[in-house]
């Protein structure tokens, strides 16, 4: 394994994440809030330690990474990301130990949203920014990520979507850089628009410009303690839903967008699927709600603002829907696992994997009708090669073991069953509030034990970067020369 150049990208990661810092140092010196020292505290220490890792590596770095260094670089920059990420809140007036800044830092890099801040209006503006571009790099992350990197390693069937320019590791991250500057562009070009429309439906600049990020990064981080329904506008919950499903849908179809090339979004199954799962649900708990007492419209808007927020891994809400019943939360717990499509800013098991096992259990149903015909599986008009279809299965399989193993460690430390149940839900989907009146939408993590919290964050990185990206590290084959 070649450490150098792994060491080199991280080193300049971790610098660019010191620049960013200083953006919301300037919006506190500028409140005159005292946390400025801490962003500047935090941005001189994490530029430090990036340029030097840098430099130390640059001499003898080279272009041309192997599957090992992929797996390295792809988990270093998260975690390393995550590390550095904690520093101001760390050093910020809220008085967080290092577990709760370390939590806050990988619930935001993740995307997951979920938070140990009780009262969200007290943090400084520097801060709540520092939430949303912490949410916000994520997004675009796991976009590059999954349309790169993933396809490349082989990781839970997205070889589906490697491409001729990406079908090596040594093509990776040259073509990755040219991919990484258009989705950055279509990427803020959205979050302007967002801000834009957000002002204009009657919030506040600053308000429009975090939830913009933290909007199309599906992410869910809010400067209110009350998240969107602090506002109670239905203008700003439609252009919130609009912008949850514009960051669950392939981003590579907004680079065709640009291109005038509108037809792939439409013809891409996995949009389709996406769209109608949604409606469905959606139809469902509005039909529950309004046979449960709550009028036509009521029961349509509040099902279709947190039905989708949680369904997209947003976590965004506008309502207590722990207390909707049964019925309605069981639904919603099993949307948690659900997530977008491949290549969007959303988490947990994706679109795409979902009918790979539908076509799966067609197949194994036609061979037990003619167990001599030649079945096959298409996706998007092509057959499915069988190693994909069997590491769908593996993730698929992996991805409840994970659940229930994560379940398991937070009921043994102490934590209730609806509380762990939907703790492990929401750290492995990285969605945000669970259920229960803990870590539901109106509670929030802070009392949860610190081993509770250690337990999520692995949760979060474990299902933010596809479970065998982070577990093949695990295996003692990674490291062996």
């Amino acid at each position: 394994m070649q450490a150098s150049p792994v060491l080199s990208i991280l080193g300049l990661l971790v610098t660019i994440l010191a620049a960013f810092m200083l953006l919301p140092m300037v919006i506190d010196l500028f409140d005159g809030a005292p946390d400025w020292q801490g962003f500047a505290i935090a941005a001189l220490g994490t530029g430090f330690a990036g340029t030097a890792l840098f430099l130390s590596q640059q001499r003898r770095a080279k272009t041309e990474l192997g599957l090992r260094e992929a797996f390295l670089l792809t988990n270093g920059a998260w975690m390393l990301i995550a590390l550095f990420g904690a520093l101001p809140f760390l050093f910020s007036s809220l008085s967080l130990s290092f577990t709760d800044s370390l939590f806050e830092s990988v619930s935001g890099i993740t995307t997951t949203g979920s938070t140990i801040l009780v009262e969200i209006e007290e943090a400084s503006r520097g801060i709540l920014l520092w939430r949303a571009l912490l949410q916000w790099l994520g997004g675009v992350g796991i976009v590059v990520m999954a349309m790169a990197v993933l396809p490349m390693l082989s990781v839970g069937g997205m070889q589906l979507f490697r491409t001729e320019s990406f079908e090596t590791a040594e093509k990776v991250i040259p073509r990755a850089r040219q991919l990484a500057g258009g989705i950055f562009a279509v990427y803020s070009g959205l979050t302007l628009l967002w801000t834009i429309m957000l002002v204009i439906a009657g919030l506040p600049v600053f308000d429009a410009l975090a939830h913009a990020m933290t909007t199309l990064a599906t992410g869910g981080y809010s400067t209110r303690t009350a998240s969107v329904g602090a506002f109670d506008s239905l203008g700003v919950e439609m252009i919130v839903i609009a912008g949850m499903i514009v960051g669950s849908l392939p981003f590579v179809h907004y680079l065709a967008l640009t291109r005038g090339g509108w037809r792939s979004l439409l013809r891409d199954p996995q949009v389709s699927w996406f769209i109608a799962l949604i409606l469905g649900i959606v139809i469902l708990i509005t039909a529950y709600l309004a046979g449960s007492g709550y009028g036509p419209m009521q029961a349509l808007r509040l099902a279709s603002f947190n039905a989708i927020s949680i369904i997209t891994g947003t976590g965004y809400g506008t309502a207590d829907f722990a207390s909707w019943g049964g019925f309605a939360t069981t639904i919603l717990l099993i949307g948690m696992f659900v997530g977008g499509c491949a290549g969007s800013t959303t988490c947990g098991i994706k679109m795409f994997r979902l009918q790979v096992l539908a076509g799966t259990i067609r197949v194994q149903i036609e061979r037990l009708l003619r167990p001599h015909g030649v079945v096959l599986t298409y996706y998007h008009g092509k057959p499915v090669p069988e190693s994909v279809m069997d590491a769908v299965m593996g993730f698929f399989y992996l991805y409840i073991l994970c659940f229930v193993l994560l379940a398991m460690g937070l009921g043994m430390t102490g934590l209730d069953f609806d509380t762990a149940l939907s703790g492990a839900a929401t750290a492995i989907s990285n969605v945000g509030p669970g259920l229960g009146g803990v870590i539901g939408p109106a509670g929030n993590f802070s009392p949860l034990p610190d081993l509770a919290k250690w337990i999520m964050c692995f949760g979060m990185l474990l299902g933010r970067l596809e479970l065998f990206t982070v577990l093949v590290m695990l295996s003692p084959g990674f490291w062996r020369n």
